[in-house]
């Protein structure tokens, strides 16, 4: 509590537009979520070298890749910042969450506003070159990205979609274009471990609005705990991990048994985390498990991983 607490007192000391502030507004923290299915997407890629005739693993198209997704993700915060304040969404006496650059006065509407702009420019033009590698359908997917960036704050997200664009922005489109960018062709158990990322990456939307249940349902924003209820919220967080992890088991049996055992891991922190979720039940201190959820996901990222290349 007391490293909250300076916490808080450390973000009122930040001047506004500092590099501080920017470095607040982009959140950090959150590269995870876009890191995880970067890197389980290339450890299938590199995996599967060998099946492909003439085919070469792409340390250019891979590190595009990488790029593309950080600055994605710093886009993708900055939108919501923006478009959170501009609604009146981010109530600095009420909310709950971390606090916000536009709403706390660190970064001024009109410099965000430009950095949207700037963000997500250069997201095009990092990933214009995977053109090259996988052909012109990279530009479709890329305008997707862009588009349901702008729609998932503006829109989506008060629909109860958000858990939806996760599955497929987070999982599918990430881990299955990487993979599609180095062989021009997708396996089911590429797809299906696409779906796994998504679903664990899920996680930590489902804390965030189970935190925010309340003020969301006074907002009008209808997430899937607001329509499920809390206790349904928690048992859906729980099960989040437990799929994901259970969708290893084909893994067995193709070679690569330590990508099914080493997520144990990550299966054993998750179930830690639901019962302080289900402990806490309200506030703040809900922070602390998006905190760890966020950990979590890392920690199964690099464990499919490792057990994918060793």
């Amino acid at each position: 509590m007391q490293d909250t607490d300076k916490e808080t007192r450390n973000q009122h000391e930040v001047r506004c537009n500092s590099p501080k502030a920017w470095l607040l507004a982009a959140r950090p923290k959150t590269l995870t979520g876009a890191a995880v299915p970067v890197m389980i997407g290339l450890a299938l890629a590199h995996n599967d070298v060998t099946l492909y005739e003439e085919k070469t693993f792409s340390w250019t198209a891979a590190l595009l890749c990488v790029l593309f997704a950080m600055i994605m993700q710093i886009d993708a915060n900055f939108i919501n910042d923006f478009f959170d304040f501009a609604k009146g969404t981010d109530d600095t006496e009420h909310r709950l969450g971390p606090r916000r650059a536009c709403a706390q006065g660190w970064v001024s509407i009109d410099k965000m506003r430009h950095a949207i702009a700037l963000t997500t420019c250069l997201a095009c033009l990092v990933g214009l070159p995977l053109v090259y590698f996988g052909g012109l359908e990279m530009i479709l997917i890329g305008i997707l990205c862009v588009v349901f960036c702008f729609l998932y704050t503006t829109h989506l997200s008060y629909m109860g979609l958000g858990d939806i664009l996760v599955l497929a922005f987070f999982g599918i489109v990430p881990v299955c274009t990487i993979y599609y960018i180095q062989f021009h062709t997708i396996t089911w158990i590429v797809f299906w471990a696409s779906l796994a990322c998504g679903i664990v990456i899920d996680a930590l939307l489902i804390v965030n609005n189970f935190r925010d249940r309340d003020t969301d349902k006074t907002a009008g924003k209808n997430t899937i705990i607001v329509r499920m209820g809390a206790e349904n919220g928690l048992l859906l967080y729980l099960s989040t991990g437990w799929t994901a992890y259970l969708m290893g088991i084909p893994f067995l049996f193709n070679g690569h048994s330590l990508a099914f055992v080493l997520p144990t891991i990550y299966v054993v922190l998750h179930t830690f985390t639901y019962l302080k979720m289900k402990r806490i039940n309200r506030g703040k201190a809900l922070n602390l498990c998006l905190g760890d959820t966020a950990r979590n996901i890392f920690v199964y990222g690099v464990t499919l991983t490792l057990g994918l290349l060793i």
